[in-house]
């Protein structure tokens, strides 16, 4: 794995920043691609769907690991 790779995105019209490994960043295009999404899109709906209590990053991160495995538990 690679370091973190830190990048800026606008959710519910407030800028916010997500510091991520590359390879997750790259899994989470492959998956809105895959959708038919952009990726800012996907990120919104991971974001809407989480716990308020959990970090938006460690969320991307088991969205990411969910989806590999097939479990992805969130909707569209």
């Amino acid at each position: 794995m690679t370091g973190l790779v830190k990048r800026s995105v606008t959710l519910a019209g407030h800028r916010t920043s997500v510091a991520l490994e590359a390879e997750f960043w790259a899994a989470l295009a492959n998956l809105a691609a895959a959708r038919g999404l952009a990726l800012a899109a996907l990120i919104a709906t991971i974001d809407a769907a989480r716990a308020p209590d959990q970090p938006l990053a460690s969320a991307l991160r088991v969205f990411v690991v969910q989806s590999l495995k097939g479990g992805e538990k969130w909707s569209e």
